[in-house]
């Protein structure tokens, strides 16, 4: 037993680095062609976060995704949508969230995934009728309805703290709920920003719980109303990595963290200073806030180059082609800071 113990507290090596799958979706790759792409950046793994990501989900394409990811040395995280019905984010042609979830289960274990990360919904749940909290009942139900299927494959079910949908005490009350031994974190460091977090906070509090990961920097400062954020490359924010890094650690060493660097949007302003902004956060603490208001007194406005998605649907070619370029660009700056200035990955050094 004293040996066990010993080896259970040894460390546990680098970091694996990796991306999701959403950092690139422009370029309309399939599963195959984001194991090469990944495999040139020497990177230890990948978050395949939709299972539009296949060319197929017959069991011979899955079996030669494994293969090469495999062969590439590359560890695989599966992923899915929204599993919660009454979301604003679900979408119909899933079918019934436990089966969508049994489906995402079923996907990752051919594939060797240790997890499989999934989502509530978004922050307009927050605005809906019916409370948050009723959504957040129904996903402990369905969750609770597939603990066999999911214990069986070995494949923790991974929910993301996603778009403002839930404050970190709230993703941690499901996974207590639902059961820890099969239910995890996705945690994600931009998204906290839609609920005034901070990002260190949603670490602090989901860490013991971690499975898998989207890490994202965002610039963030003061305004009139209360403060405006920017989703931008790691580096480029100021967001403290590299405290975030240390804890990171120490609380979920073992978690992939997977890059999903998502720029091309306009800043975003967060009206903290008017009573509208409370009424769909009446449990948010003084304390825990504090913290996020003192980051946007750090910050001031992103001023580096970015092409803005909105309003470039009917744009020329060349605009969707600088799009498309930016966020292949982005998400390899954001890889190097991970490497050479928080220290992150361990493949690419042995390369």
């Amino acid at each position: 037993m004293m040996q066990r113990r010993a080896a259970e507290a040894e460390p546990a090596g680098p970091i694996r680095l990796g991306f999701d799958t959403y950092s690139v979706r422009a370029f309309q790759w399939k599963a195959l062609q984001l194991l090469d792409y990944a495999g040139k950046l020497k990177l230890d793994g990948i978050q395949i976060s939709s299972l539009g990501d296949f060319e197929s989900l017959e069991p011979a394409h899955l079996a030669k995704v494994k293969a090469k990811a495999d062969a590439l040395g590359i560890r695989i995280d599966g992923g899915i949508g929204s599993i919660c019905e009454h979301s604003t984010m679900y979408n119909p042609k899933s079918g019934p969230p436990a089966d969508h979830i049994r489906a995402g289960l079923k996907v990752a274990r051919a594939l060797g995934a240790t997890s499989m990360r999934c989502f509530l919904g978004a922050n307009a749940d927050r605005h809906q009728a019916r409370p948050i909290e009723a959504l957040m009942e129904e996903t402990i139900r369905t969750f609770r309805s597939v603990r066999s299927e999911a214990m069986d494959t070995g494949v923790k079910i991974a929910l993301e703290n996603h778009s403002g949908d839930m404050e970190a005490d709230e993703v941690k009350t499901i996974i207590l709920e639902s059961g820890p031994e099969f239910v995890a974190s996705c945690l994600d460091t931009g998204n906290p920003m839609w609920l005034a977090e901070d990002p260190l906070y949603t670490l602090e509090t989901l860490g013991p719980y971690v499975a898998t990961t989207h890490i994202r920097d965002s610039a963030l400062w003061e305004h009139p109303r209360g403060a405006e954020f920017q989703w931008v490359a790691l580096g480029d924010g100021n967001i403290d990595f590299k405290k975030f890094v240390a804890r990171y650690r120490e609380l979920c060493p073992r978690a992939t963290m997977q890059m999903e660097v998502i720029t091309g949007r306009r800043p975003s302003v967060l009206n903290y200073l008017e009573p509208e902004f409370w009424k769909v956060l009446p449990k948010t603490k003084a304390g825990k806030f504090s913290r996020f208001a003192a980051i946007a007194k750090t910050g001031r406005p992103f001023e580096g180059f970015m092409v803005v998605a909105d309003g470039l649907k009917n744009a020329p070619p060349e605009y969707h082609a600088a799009l498309r370029e930016q966020q292949r660009i982005d998400l390899e700056r954001s890889l190097d800071y991970a490497k050479n200035v928080l220290g992150v990955g361990a493949r690419w050094k042995q390369a």
